[in-house]
């Protein structure tokens, strides 16, 4: 596990992004996550780039350690986001329907990542 000091100078844990690995391979990791009405997903940090892909909908909080106003987002289901790697945050379900999601990690970009696009 890692730890991270936070802006008041406590000492916290990190929890995994997910809570169970459903695949993975040289090039992604999937995560499953589900949380009931109420329930979080710990304080974590992503090292690298993720899709979000909502199974079952909810109203979400994302509270970045850091402090600042939390985010609020609605995820439906079949809904897809892409996040960049960065924060450590916690996701809190406060909605009143259980949340399921998969979690893909982009673990290797492949050769586009490093090329420039040029169109003729």
């Amino acid at each position: 596990m890692t730890t991270v000091t936070a802006p008041d100078g406590s000492q916290v844990e990190l929890a995994p992004v997910g809570q169970e690995i459903v695949f993975e391979n040289d090039h992604v990791r999937v995560w499953e996550i589900t949380l009931e009405p109420g329930a979080n997903q710990p304080w974590h940090q992503h090292l690298n780039p993720y899709l979000v892909i909502a199974l079952e909908a909810a109203d979400n909080r994302i509270d970045a350690l850091a402090g600042g106003e939390p985010r609020l987002v609605h995820e439906p289901s079949g809904g897809v986001v892409y996040r960049e790697p960065g924060e450590v945050h916690m996701l809190t379900n406060r909605g009143t329907t259980r949340y399921r999601s998969r979690l893909v990690e982009l673990k290797d970009l492949g050769k586009n990542a490093t090329q420039e696009h040029t169109h003729d």
